[in-house]
């Protein structure tokens, strides 16, 4: 592999990092770039959060948690109604808060997902907080992103009212999921969100995982957010049959954008476990009740788990059998990601499933960036090639503002790669 670097470039957002592998095709550039950009140019001018398609979708199922069933219409209701509770919390009468930032904490349930909604209804921008931090981390994260409200879950607010109290942020309690919040209200309730226009305000802040000091907060615009989702509905031909198994974290890109923005966006259901559990895991992917599972994200530790626990429980070639035609029949799409996939792990998950696991690659400072092909050949140990919105750069050497310290070997997109 090559000592390079990585540009990534989607619009506002330029970011350069080491060591990725792509696999890069030798395509020359065509016509058909022009007409690429022209429909992300469109896309572009098309940016909105995820909760303005919620009316489109109504009363479908959009998250089943360990508290039941929640429609659209109702996560829909729910975060206005909240949205109003945050705007007078900090003393805001026009319903935009400007880019205030909101952290919230939130178990791993459709209680995240009105936190979140509510935080964009109201103009402000997303700080998601992970429950398993020790209070002292959770504190840094709030003090840094300067937070001017802390939202958090009933079940997990004397924990944090400490917390907020030392820090001098006000704590406004979230109903648990599944719990009525009442309705909205006066006129608010029939306007709904007041802000059109979405493009350059600012969506979430979301931490490093601190491997070089202390975690850094990323900022991401509604902008970029809208990127990578549409970027990863279409190259995974996301649908609103679809139905996703939720077992990772909310506060890193993998679990809010991949897992859970993108299935939303189109209409698709999340199932979401409060943590994860191999023996759950497995009965969910197996279950012949509906709505059945047909897309599963994991990093590779879980599948590494979930392949120790296939070893010690189904032993039994019927039952191998079994496990193997309902993957094949049943479930359409399977993904690694956050690190790297051990390719004994790959080929492994292949032998017991039938799926040859789809890798890749993302920070967070830039979000996603390449993926493997939904369909057609992966290559073990490849994250693919980039998704749409993105343009790569392979090239050695170190960072100079004009580049000209660089040796560039190969740049592309999606349309294809020009080898230097």
């Amino acid at each position: 592999m090559l000592g390079s670097c990585l540009l990534f470039n989607r619009r506002h957002l330029t970011c350069v990092f080491a060591c990725c592998q792509p696999f890069l095709r030798r395509d020359c550039f065509s016509l058909r770039t022009h007409f690429c950009a022209l429909r992300w140019i469109s896309a572009y001018r098309k940016v909105a959060p995820v909760f303005t398609r919620a009316s489109a979708f109504g009363e479908k199922v959009a998250i089943i948690d360990q508290r039941g069933e929640h429609t659209y219409r109702d996560l829909y209701a729910r975060s206005l109604c909240l949205s109003q509770k945050i705007c007078k919390a900090l003393g805001n009468s026009e319903g935009d808060l400007k880019g205030e930032r909101i952290s919230f904490l939130c178990p791993n349930d459709a209680s995240y997902v009105v936190a979140q909604w509510a935080t964009w209804m109201s103009g402000g921008i997303a700080v998601p907080l992970c429950r398993k931090h020790p209070v002292s981390e959770l504190e840094y994260f709030i003090r840094d992103s300067q937070s001017g409200l802390l939202l958090a879950e009933e079940e997990l607010e004397e924990r944090m009212a400490p917390a907020a109290q030392k820090l001098g942020v006000p704590l406004l309690s979230l109903p648990r999921s599944g719990k009525g919040e009442g309705r909205t209200e006066g006129s608010a309730g029939d306007a709904g969100c007041p802000i059109s226009e979405w493009e350059d305000r600012g969506a979430m802040i979301i931490y490093t995982s601190g491997t070089t000091g202390r975690p850094k907060g990323v900022l991401s615009s509604h902008q970029n957010v809208h990127a990578m989702i549409t970027g990863l509905v279409e190259k995974w031909a996301w649908t609103n049959d679809d139905v996703i198994l939720h077992v990772l974290p909310l506060h890193h890109v993998h679990g809010v954008v991949n897992k859970l923005l993108c299935p939303l966006w189109v209409g698709a259901t999340c199932i979401m476990l409060p943590e994860f559990s191999a023996e759950r895991v497995w009965e969910a992917l197996l279950s012949l009740q509906p709505p059945r599972v047909n897309v599963f994200m994991a990093v590779p530790t879980i599948y590494s788990k979930l392949i120790a626990y296939y070893v010690e429980h189904f032993s039994q070639p019927r039952v191998q059998d079994f496990i193997h035609a309902v993957c094949q029949d049943h479930i359409r799409l399977m993904v690694s990601g956050s690190s790297a996939l051990p390719v004994p792990i790959l080929e492994k998950w292949k032998s017991l499933t039938g799926h040859v696991l789809l890798e890749r690659y993302g920070m967070t400072e830039i979000g996603m960036a390449l993926s493997n092909p939904l369909h057609g050949p992966r290559v073990p140990g490849s994250v693919g090639t980039p998704l749409p919105g993105v343009k790569v750069r392979v090239a050695t050497g170190s960072w100079t503002k004009d580049d000209s310290a660089f040796c560039i070997h190969a740049e592309g997109d999606e349309m294809g790669t020009t080898v230097i």
